[in-house]
């Protein structure tokens, strides 16, 4: 407890309400491997959630490790603006090879709610400089989450984290994922002043990994075609093989004018992420200095090449072990294996499964006034060696695509158990 109360003295811990630590205060970790992490005492925890689903390929990955290790004998960092570095080539002429035909140019930002922000600003940016000034509105999904700076919060709509700060957000136009011709009147409507509609392509994570028709997509796609729009896709939590597919616009086979990309971009080993964009938009940014349109957003810490080394060097991993290949096969098993086990529950309302993720939606509420079932069934994973952090009554899995069978045997019964104790049959 010594390292916990010294953390308590000093830190604010995001995304939860500190009092709780009184009664469950935070787990001190010193190493991790693989699926695993273990804390101070020697306990091991199976890291179900890929640590808010970032670590793509295990933790302390030998090959990113490595490649970090070497990146850092030689450049550690160097301003972005008029110069560069090798691994920053390197990888965006890896991506470019990889992503949906169209965004071929990559701005470096250091996270993935600074990638919407910058985003959100050069369509606003590509729209006043093409003759289009009146475009200075966007949409966005209903149940949508694209981070939590002010811009990127705008275009969510969860509560949770919007609420208390509306008076200050943008008027965001809000179009529904289950009901295509609501969406066509918005587009109808609002078309004329919309500089963007951002989405999270197939699946809404944060709002308890909800999945939507990839032909509702396809058809955002031919509006934003029609009305001179920029579809904005935010893989920030889908790609990089979370979907079952490279990136997850691959499902309804569209490219976005612009791609935001974080989490598995560096295998969850550094903060980094880029808003991958297309020709026609860089051009109209393309002009003489004196005329005033060059996109003045910046990060110092843009293109850092040890999250270069990192990112490039997890594309090599995915192009030498057929991962994709792999966590497919798998997540056939995974998903079999998560039905088979929860689906007889009475309090299952549904699952959900993509890729390697699946979500068990609970309908139930506690005894107790706060009635925190998520959180009451996470304590007893917690207990048990699992990190399984829910999403309100939402528990689910998003582990690294390295995840064996053996391990998602463990973590599956493991849940099982934890929420018959909280929950008995």
């Amino acid at each position: 407890m010594r390292w916990a109360q010294r953390d308590l003295k000093y830190i604010w811990h995001p995304c939860s309400q500190m009092k709780d630590y009184e009664e469950f205060p935070p787990i001190v970790i010193e190493r991790g491997e693989g699926l695993y992490v273990y804390d101070t005492e020697g306990k091991q925890y199976a890291d179900i959630v890929s640590s808010w689903w970032c670590n793509l390929l295990g933790h302390c990955n030998r090959r990113i490790n490595s490649a970090v290790k070497k990146q850092l004998d030689s450049l550690e960092h160097v301003i972005f603006a008029n110069f560069t570095h090798k691994k920053a080539i390197e990888l965006c002429e890896k991506l470019v090879k990889i992503l949906p035909a169209g965004p071929e140019k990559f701005f470096f930002t250091d996270n993935g709610s600074s990638a919407i922000e910058a985003a959100m600003k050069m369509s606003f940016q590509y729209h006043a400089q093409t003759g289009n000034p009146q475009k200075k509105r966007f949409m966005a999904l209903t149940d949508a989450y694209h981070g939590e700076t002010l811009g990127a919060l705008s275009a969510g709509a969860m509560d949770l984290y919007s609420r208390i700060y509306k008076p200050v957000l943008l008027d965001v136009i809000r179009v529904p994922t289950s009901d295509f011709e609501k969406t066509e009147d918005a587009f109808a409507l609002h078309g004329h002043e919309t500089c963007a509609i951002i989405v999270e392509p197939i699946l809404q994570a944060a709002a308890g990994m909800k999945i939507y028709s990839p032909a509702y997509l396809k058809k955002i796609r031919e509006l934003c075609d029609k009305y001179n729009v920029h579809l904005i896709a935010d893989e920030i939590a889908t790609g990089y093989g979370r979907t079952g597919k490279m990136f997850a616009c691959e499902h309804a086979g569209i490219s976005p004018d612009i791609m935001c990309l974080s989490k598995g971009l560096t295998g969850g080993y550094m903060p980094m992420a880029l808003a991958a964009v297309t020709q026609k938009i860089y051009n109209a940014f393309y002009a003489d200095y004196s005329e005033g349109k060059s996109f003045m957003h910046s990060h110092t810490y843009s293109g850092n090449p040890l999250a270069c080394a990192a990112a490039a060097e997890v594309l090599n991993i995915f192009e030498d072990e057929n991962i994709l290949e792999t966590a497919q096969e798998n997540a056939d098993y995974f998903s079999r294996l998560i039905r088979e086990k929860f689906s007889s529950h009475p309090n299952v309302r549904e699952i959900r499964s993509i890729g390697l993720i699946n979500a068990i939606e609970l309908a139930a509420k506690l005894p107790s006034s706060e009635g925190r079932l998520g959180y009451c069934i996470y304590r007893e994973a917690i207990k048990n060696g699992l990190i399984l952090r829910p999403l309100g009554n939402v528990i689910y899995f998003n582990p690294p695509l390295t995840i064996t069978k053996a391990q998602m045997d463990f973590a599956a019964e493991t849940a099982y158990r934890c929420l018959i104790k909280i929950l008995p049959e």
